[in-house]
This record gives structure tokens, C-alpha cells and sequence, in this order.
């Protein structure tokens, strides 16, 4: 159960927004990423890879986010797993254990980035920013933590024309976890209820429970 939620934690062309596509600097796509992009559904794939450079997982699945603070990662392989955030709470559901871990979403996700990704105002009051030279007609910017205790050591986010495109995470035990979007949709219409969790019967729930 560690060893599977362990990179969940580590967070823990659709729609073109026009301020994304013109925007000039990856700052410039940052600061129009958090505060114009206010729905965003997408898949991901997810790797893994630790200090010998070795892939040691990868995942794929589906990203939706609804600002403020609404977000929701399911995981189809390797492992079918649940992380929702419903604003108040964060959800943790292991299919396969048939268990569920509930956290308080303000503890969970200060200074992460699942935090980033999902809050809406600009991240310079905790994070030092820096553009990065540009990779395959992807626009990078780095964002190191002003606090010196964070989990993690950068975030480094690409943007193209049309918004974010992939996010690079190091923790503190220099792993680094890639997630690459694709078949993304900006500000399109989500049900409310997709950022809900009910507990199926019969599983286990922990932690901060309503």
C-alpha cells in the first residue's frame, strides 16, 4: 500500500484559451495557467524514475481539475487507484485494497504540487521562479520552494501554444516523477459530481473522516 501510493502523493489539444496561445514567456503561460484556466479535463501518463536514472513505474489515467481546489486523478494501470479532492477533503481510494484514505485537502496540499496545480493565485509567494531554455517547442519554467522543508526539491512545468503540457517533479530524495498530458480540454463544461467521492459499501475508510 506505501510503495503504491507513494508517487500519488508526489503530486499528490481541446480547447485553445487565447491568453495561452499568445502569451510571450513560460511565466507569462504560468501566470495565465492559474489564473484563466478555471476547468481542465485531460490523460496522463505518469513515470517514474529514481537517482539511477531507472524506470521504477509508470501509470496512466485521467486529470480533471476545477478551480479553486477541486481535482481528480484516476488511475487505470498500473493499479486502478482514486484521488479526489472535493475542496474540503482529499480521497484516497485503492481499488484493489478496497481501501480508502481521507485527509483534510488544506494539511494535504500545502506547498505540493497538486497545490499548484489546482489553487488559483500566482505560486512567487512560495516558490522562487526561473524560465528554463526551451525544449522541443515546449516553453519550461521552474518553480523551487521557498520553504527549505518542502517534499520537494523543483517543479518544472512546459507550456506550448495552446497551455500546459507536462509537469517534472524532484523530491528530496532526487526521484523524479514526469507527467505528460495529452488530448487536453480547457475550461469545458464538468458535473460537480465528478469532484464528489462516496464511499462504496464495504470498504475501508480512514483518517479524517467527515
Amino acid at each position: 500500500m506505501i510503495k503504491r501510493c507513494a508517487t500519488q502523493w508526489l503530486l499528490l489539444g481541446g480547447l485553445i484559451l487565447p491568453t495561452l496561445a499568445f502569451a510571450e514567456s513560460a511565466i507569462d503561460k504560468l501566470n495565465a495557467f492559474v489564473l484563466e484556466v478555471t476547468r481542465l479535463e485531460a490523460n496522463f501518463q505518469q513515470t517514474v524514475i529514481d537517482t539511477d536514472g531507472q524506470v521504477v513505474e509508470e501509470a496512466t489515467g485521467q486529470f480533471l481539475l476545477s478551480r479553486p481546489g477541486k481535482f481528480r486523478w484516476d488511475y487505470d494501470t498500473p493499479f486502478p487507484q482514486q484521488i479526489v479532492a472535493d475542496g474540503e477533503r482529499i480521497w484516497f481510494y485503492d481499488v484493489d485494497l478496497e481501501q480508502i484514505t481521507v485527509k483534510l485537502q488544506d494539511e494535504a496540499l500545502a506547498e505540493t504540487p497538486a497545490g499548484l496545480l489546482s489553487g488559483n493565485t500566482l505560486p512567487e509567494a512560495e516558490y522562487n521562479i526561473r524560465e528554463l531554455e526551451s525544449e522541443d517547442e515546449l516553453q519550461w519554467v521552474r518553480l523551487v520552494p521557498k520553504e527549505a522543508d518542502n517534499t520537494y526539491q523543483t517543479v518544472a512545468l512546459a507550456f506550448d501554444a495552446n497551455g500546459i503540457r507536462e509537469m517534472l517533479m524532484v523530491d528530496s530524495f532526487d526521484q523524479r516523477t514526469r507527467l505528460v498530458f495529452s488530448d487536453i480540454k480547457i475550461n469545458a463544461d464538468l458535473p460537480a459530481s465528478r469532484f464528489e467521492f462516496t464511499a462504496p459499501p464495504g470498504v475501508d475508510v480512514v483518517g479524517d473522516i467527515p
